[in-house]
């Protein structure tokens, strides 16, 4: 079972959530409701041969003439990345294709961001004769002249990042998988490993799966953000203060929005690593405080050696924060 697991979120796949939780407010669980409780935004960075970016200019009166990405928020049953081309359509008038997300950020429980790199397959770029609530028009951008006002600056560490992956890409081509998840919740892949290459997986459960915890969607819950839920589950199994915890990025992401109140949800597989300072033994990993987790020594030397690849060059999705 949790070879099966970690090999298929190696791959940047997914696999189903259980039934059964690891940690998480307690029952019942309120699903994720996108437009209710949750709102996930789409964008994407597109890039030519001469590596300029498409931008285009706002429509909407609070920043009307302004440029910036292609983005908007997701609509019920749609999948991220239909999102994304529905939003690069709609305001850019081109087609596109998903290449790989490049992101995800976070402001608390109920607002997502998913940013992908995208390569343009059709459509007329927008003109001003195509002005429309959607947008005024679109054009691809040098970032150097004209001198474009834009919305936003926070669009511009996004391009560099768009404009980095296509040089040299920092993990491999990753897009959504269609599973239904009901809530937002991350399964954890934690990690820790010694001197002499020996690695160990965190597990949970009767049936020793990756551990999952899930966020509160209630507005009013503290402290419960992507990073939050993740601490949040290996205080429970971990003994304080002797680990350090570092969340390293993403392999993938879960979800399929077909359903509305039954699959907004979205499962986040997270990596983390787990250091000491200095409290325990190193080359063995620290005791764990709760009898519902264990460590697994992976012995699949293509397993360890593919999960010590990524830790060693970095290979993950960033999430901001």
């Amino acid at each position: 079972m949790a070879e099966e697991e970690l090999g298929l979120l190696l791959g940047g796949k997914g696999c189903p959530v259980p039934e059964e939780y690891d940690a998480g407010p307690p029952p019942p669980l309120q699903p994720a409701r996108l437009r209710r409780n949750t709102c996930y935004v789409v964008m994407a960075v597109l890039l030519n041969q001469e590596n300029e970016v498409l931008v285009m200019q706002e429509a909407k009166p609070e920043c009307h003439g302004a440029w910036y990405l292609p983005a908007g928020r997701m609509e019920p049953r749609e999948t991220i990345a239909e999102a994304m081309q529905r939003e690069v359509k709609e305001e850019t008038g081109l087609e596109c294709q998903p290449l790989t997300l490049l992101a995800v950020e976070e402001r608390g429980p109920s607002w997502l961001r998913f940013v992908f790199l995208a390569r343009p397959t059709g459509g007329t770029l927008k003109g001003l004769k195509d002005a429309d609530a959607e947008s005024l028009q679109a054009q691809w951008w040098d970032r150097k002249s004209p001198a474009l006002p834009l919305r936003s600056q926070d669009i511009v560490p996004l391009m560099d990042l768009a404009l980095q992956y296509q040089a040299n890409p920092g993990h491999p081509p990753t897009l959504p998988a269609e599973l239904p998840c009901a809530v937002i919740c991350q399964r954890l892949l934690a990690v820790f490993s010694n001197s002499r290459g020996a690695l160990w997986v965190l597990l949970g459960g009767a049936r020793s799966h990756l551990p999952v915890s899930v966020n509160s969607m209630s507005p009013s819950a503290l402290g419960n953000g992507l990073l939050a839920a993740v601490h949040r589950l290996l205080q429970e199994c971990l003994p304080p203060p002797a680990v350090v915890v570092q969340v390293q990025g993403l392999l993938g992401l879960q979800h399929l929005g077909k359903e509305p109140g039954q699959s907004d949800g979205i499962c986040f597989n997270t990596v983390v690593t787990i250091g000491d300072t200095g409290q325990f033994s190193k080359e063995k990993p620290p005791e764990l405080q709760s009898k519902a987790f264990r460590w697994w020594k992976v012995e699949d030397e293509d397993l360890k050696n593919r999960v010590l690849q990524r830790l060693s060059t970095s290979s993950f999705i960033p999430i901001h924060s």
